[in-house]
């Protein structure tokens, strides 16, 4: 009979968390909170524009996925459409993944809701351009403004 009140007091303990554990997780959870949130709040603008900068180094890697295939970039008048649906203009691709080349079978706009810049053989890059205006939606541009390149590596400011 004692072997079964022990193991029974065992298991009791054994299980769940304590009122005391929970709080420490909840107190850490907010101290966490308190000084992530408004550094993120803070910065909408530089989160947009690492979004972007990602994006366009997705799109990057998408295209050359597209060339080892193909053995070309799409040129200009194709564009990025290429990389979802298989180009009947131009130079046509014989190897054209069916499925696309972007998940979602769409073209990522940037994170200000514009079309990312696609310009093939390139100006600044002798295969292709690919860039986007950023917030202010013109070419050039400073601050927040400044266009989002893949041929210029940007600096943001921490």
């Amino acid at each position: 009979m004692n072997k079964f009140l022990y193991s029974r007091r065992t298991r009791k303990h054994k299980g769940g968390f304590t009122l005391v554990e929970i709080l420490v997780v909840v107190v850490i959870l907010g101290i966490l909170a308190g000084l992530i949130v408004p550094r993120i709040m803070g910065r909408p603008e530089e989160a947009r524009r690492i979004k972007a900068r990602m994006q366009l180094e997705s799109l990057e890697a998408t295209l050359k996925l597209f060339k080892l295939d193909n053995g070309f970039y799409p040129d200009t008048e194709q564009g990025l459409q290429a990389l979802v649906e298989k180009p009947t203009t131009g130079r046509i691709p014989t190897r054209w993944r069916e499925e696309g080349y972007l998940d979602k079978g769409q073209i990522p706009k940037d994170p200000w809701g514009q079309d990312f810049i696609y310009v093939s053989p390139g100006i600044h890059n002798k295969d292709f351009d690919l860039f986007s205006l950023g917030a202010d939606g013109e070419e050039g541009g400073t601050n927040s403004g400044v266009d989002i390149t893949n041929w210029a590596q940007e600096t943001l400011n921490p």
